[in-house]
């Protein structure tokens, strides 16, 4: 656990999270709480570091996700060294059989400040 988030906020907003029992409940709680940019860019690194998990090599990663090669770096750092809780869902979603259907959040395709497709 990173010592520089742990705080009885970021507590709350996690037992808050925990709440959600669907991904259209998620949807909601999400979009109310972040940007539509904040949102996608987190999409992008957990695709980013599920496509790292799976062996994918950097250019492939750029070309599917549009993620900078720097994004790319700090989440490989995060697999690597961070805290393992992009494995830990991954393994809780295999245990759960999700069927790994990240084509939707891949795409070339980049956004503005605002969120808006250019």
């Amino acid at each position: 656990m990173n010592p520089k988030i742990k705080n009885k906020n970021t507590d709350f907003l996690f037992k808050a999270i925990l709440t959600l029992k669907t991904v259209d409940e998620c949807y909601a709680f999400f979009d109310d709480l972040c940007t539509v940019p904040e949102i996608k860019a987190m999409a992008q690194r957990y695709v980013v570091a599920k496509m790292l998990n799976e062996g994918e090599i950097y250019n492939e990663i750029v070309e599917h996700t549009g993620a900078s090669t720097a994004t790319i770096s700090r989440v490989n750092r995060a697999l690597s060294y961070g805290s393992d809780g992009y494995t830990l869902t991954f393994k809780r979603l295999k245990e759960q059989g999700y069927t790994d259907n990240t084509t939707d959040l891949q795409n070339k395709k980049t956004d503005d400040k605002d969120g808006n497709e250019q």
